[in-house]
């Protein structure tokens, strides 16, 4: 069965380019041309992805995104003609999966949208990812993520996590100890070529630490390595009590 895009821009004539460039590629599209109408949508279809421009009548997509992760998962590109990278960070800490800078190149949103969906909806098969043990988790800590049903726990308790999210912390909790340089972690967690945006992984990499991390203050699961990337600590690392850089 083909995904379904929403398309959320109150310019008529980017919303009619896009669907007839997304149902080329066999993806079949609903129209909305402000933030009530996406969210009306959402409530009543099943969306596999929203593609979401920020500046709209009514409901932006800055409080659109809010109001959808209080509820949802679903990956959401955002477009913006405005260039300036506190927008994007933005939008990736509310949690966006993309962020694509209008004027933009129509194939390259096509193929900005194959990936996303690609990587949100195909991440959990098997082969992606080798399974760390018999019963399909990894486990530091308090921290059990559990790959077969997608999920992390932290001391038993259900954290929630986007698709990004889950594919980091995958590969960071494979080899606690080891050190990823932030080019590693984009390829293998995004499946495309590292464009040098540093600030794409470290936006994730906050949002994962905000989520799993006792205290900002102190040494936790996530470890900054200066000039290298990151690490996941190993279990006999997790008693360490001093600032590290974040």
């Amino acid at each position: 069965m083909p995904r379904t895009v929403l398309i959320v821009d109150d310019d008529r004539d980017i919303v009619e380019l896009l669907k007839l460039f997304l149902e080329k590629e066999g993806l079949c599209v609903i129209e909305a041309y402000d933030g009530l109408e996406a969210w009306t949508c959402i409530r009543q279809e099943k969306i596999d992805l929203v593609v979401l421009d920020i500046m709209m009548p009514r409901l932006d997509g800055i409080q659109l995104l809010q109001m959808l992760r209080t509820e949802h998962k679903l990956p959401v590109i955002l477009l913006s003609a405005k260039k300036q990278d506190n927008d994007k960070i933005k939008g990736l800490k509310l949690g966006a999966d993309d962020f694509i800078a209008k004027p933009f190149n129509l194939m390259e949103v096509v193929a900005r949208v194959q990936a996303v969906l690609r990587r949100t909806y195909e991440f959990n098969e098997p082969s992606l990812y080798e399974q760390p043990d018999q019963a399909g988790q990894s486990v530091v800590g308090e921290l059990v993520l559990d790959h077969q049903h997608c999920v992390l726990y932290k001391a038993g308790q259900e954290i929630p996590l986007t698709a990004i999210e889950y594919k980091l912390l995958t590969i960071l909790m494979r080899s606690p100890g080891r050190i990823y340089t932030k080019k590693q972690l984009f390829e293998q967690a995004w499946s495309e070529h590292y464009y040098e945006d540093a600030n794409t992984v470290m936006v994730h990499i906050s949002r994962l630490r905000d989520k799993i991390e006792d205290s900002p203050k102190q040494l936790g699961y996530i470890r900054t390595i200066r000039g290298l990337g990151y690490k996941l600590a190993r279990k006999e690392e997790l008693d360490g009590k001093s600032v590290e850089e974040r």
